[in-house]
């Protein structure tokens, strides 16, 4: 964008249907902040699959009441468009603990109120999966909830939610975007709210929720027997603070142990440099207070608490954090198990995994007889499946490598709520049996083979960045690569051009997903390496996958650092920096 229309952008805020105190923060950057300003308006703040996420902020490419309102006004429309017969047509509403996401939700609210939409607003914060539940409980055409998930503190973002209760697909998302790109400017916006339009919701929610949780129990007898397990729960600072720990309670653990500091509501998440419970240092207090009551095990769950971070003892009695792909495997394996031995499986089950997690929790499935399918990263392609299977299948979980982990289907995206008390439920389980949550991810190894995962994110910005994430995708698909550590590929499967090929038969299938820029490479002994550009960053993304077999639990520590350094060398020969 040229910097004449970035100046007429400016100009627009400054003389518009702006408030006073935006035109002078508007006038502060013009004076002040010429860069921020730049960075500001130099473009719309897009409005994605998923709905908006930035900084927060003045300006076009900013989170902020007018960029809200206006996407706001672009949903409604669809929604007017598509529920032409819908009266009223409903919308529930839910916000995290971010800044400025109560007010957001406000305003989200008043805009399809001024549109004769029924809006369902929860009168304090609430999880993420809560929303997806309510969309469904109260009959709603669409869901909103304010939030900006795991990212820094000074993002926030807004989500559409369908009414299955899962977040938009394929064609409703880039309908829904058509819409918003619609609306021009502010003074396209209905703003004045019809307060008759809006209803408080709260507990009333929560209490059908949290029984509907209680229902997935498999093993009450076995949470009774240990219904002492030491749980360590931090909500870091956010929404899952209240019900997680309710949820927990109800299934029957009674020592549930908090991190006082991080039960604080703040949006500044002031005890931690990320809220991110993928990254290891966010989890710094909550290891602490395990080490120093002896816990059993460790939950902290993200902002929107759709994700959980677990950490377990080792044989040492150190605390050690799981991977995404290592609780998924012991949440599906625990689960199978149950089934099977309730005698609940009938042959129409099935579980749902991303193409980028591990390849383990499909060799577990097929052991017991169960379905698997893969789908494109993003869990509103897991909500697709279930929603598409619904009174012909049995969904029993999924899950993602990216800490999102789903049990039933009466909620339609991650629910760390849920996953808290099925995996609490697994180690009670375990313990019943005798083991450790770490013992028993070895025996599964022992039995279905040693997964071993890694990511790498290489950052490639600017346009010259984007050409070369381009250029690298492009290089791969031609040249696809070569034996690793002396080990040969035998499959493709290029999501692009939506067409797996067997390289030793040369016979090529279909994908039966939607296209997306995703290329993946089989390797005999079933590794898998996944490479795939981010959607939402300046990023190509390595995903490392690799299998051997692990005799007895013996010989685990040596068999873990061996593939470490075979994944080492594979980054090596990739020439990956």
């Amino acid at each position: 964008m040229t910097e004449d229309v970035i100046l007429q952008k400016v100009k627009s805020w400054l003389s518009g249907n702006f408030d006073e105190e935006t035109k002078k923060q508007v006038q502060y950057l013009i004076e002040n902040d010429t860069k921020e300003l730049t960075d500001a308006f130099y473009r719309d703040l897009e409005f994605g699959t998923g709905g908006l996420r930035g900084i927060m902020g003045v300006g076009t490419n900013r989170m902020n009441k007018y960029t809200v309102a206006m996407a706001t006004q672009g949903l409604a429309n669809y929604l007017l468009k598509i529920y032409p017969n819908e009266k009223p047509i409903k919308v529930a509403i839910a916000f995290d603990s971010r800044n400025n996401s109560k007010y957001f939700a406000q305003i989200t609210a008043d805009v399809l109120s001024a549109n004769g939409i029924k809006v369902y607003l929860f009168n304090e914060l609430r999880p993420t999966p809560v929303l997806s539940f309510t969309v469904r409980h109260l009959k709603c055409q669409s869901g909103i909830v304010i939030t900006a998930s795991h990212n820094p503190k000074e993002y926030n973002g807004y989500k559409v939610y369908g009414n299955d209760g899962g977040q938009l697909v394929s064609p409703h998302d880039k309908n829904v975007i058509t819409e918003v790109q619609k609306i021009k400017g502010i003074d396209d916006v209905k703003i004045n709210p019809v307060k008759d339009n809006i209803v408080f919701i709260g507990e009333e929610i929560d209490k059908v929720y949290l029984s509907k949780v209680k229902e997935l129990s498999l093993n009450p007898a076995i949470i009774k027997a240990n219904s002492n397990l030491k749980i360590v729960y931090t909500p870091i600072h956010g929404s899952g603070v209240r019900l997680v720990p309710l949820a927990l309670k109800e299934f029957g653990f009674t020592n549930i142990i908090s991190v006082d500091e991080q039960n604080i509501i703040d949006g500044n998440f002031p005890s931690v440099k990320s809220p991110n419970p993928e990254e290891p240092a966010t989890l710094e207090l909550a290891l602490q207070k395990a080490k120093e009551t002896n816990a059993d095990i460790l939950f902290g769950t993200d902002p929107d608490c759709d994700r959980v971070g677990v950490a377990i003892k080792n044989n040492s009695g150190e605390f050690i954090l799981l991977n995404g792909n290592q609780t998924a495997t012991l949440l599906i394996y625990y689960l199978l198990n149950a089934w099977k031995e309730n005698k609940m499986l009938t042959g129409k089950e099935y579980i749902v995994k991303t193409i980028v997690t591990s390849e383990l929790l499909k060799d577990i499935a097929i052991s017991f007889d169960v379905e698997s399918f893969d789908v494109l990263t993003g869990f509103k392609y897991i909500a697709e499946i279930i929603k598409k299977n619904e009174g012909k299948k049995q969904f029993i979980g999924g899950g993602e490598e990216s800490y999102g982990y789903l049990v039933g289907d009466f909620v339609r995206d991650k629910d760390a709520v849920i996953s808290c008390c099925m995996i609490a439920e697994a180690a009670a389980y375990a313990a019943g049996k005798g083991k450790t949550m770490y013992q028993l991810l070895i025996d599964i190894y022992t039995r279905y083979g040693f997964y071993k995962e890694s990511l790498l994110s290489l950052t490639r910005k600017g346009k010259e960045g984007a050409e070369e994430i381009k250029k690298m995708m492009i290089d791969y698909r031609n040249n696809p690569i070569p034996p690793v550590n002396g080990v040969d590929v035998v499959l493709i499967k290029d999501y692009l051009n939506q067409k797996e090929k067997d390289l030793e038969s040369g016979i090529e299938k279909p994908i039966d997903l939607p296209k997306s820029d995703v290329l993946q490479f089989f390797l005999r002994d079933g590794s898998k390496i996944t490479i795939r550009p981010s959607g939402t960053e300046p990023k190509i993304k390595f995903y490392f996958g690799l299998k051997c077999d692990l005799k007895n639990s013996s010989e685990f520590d040596i068999v873990y650092n061996s593939m470490d350094k075979k994944i080492k060398e594979i980054i090596d020969s990739m020439n990956l920096k």
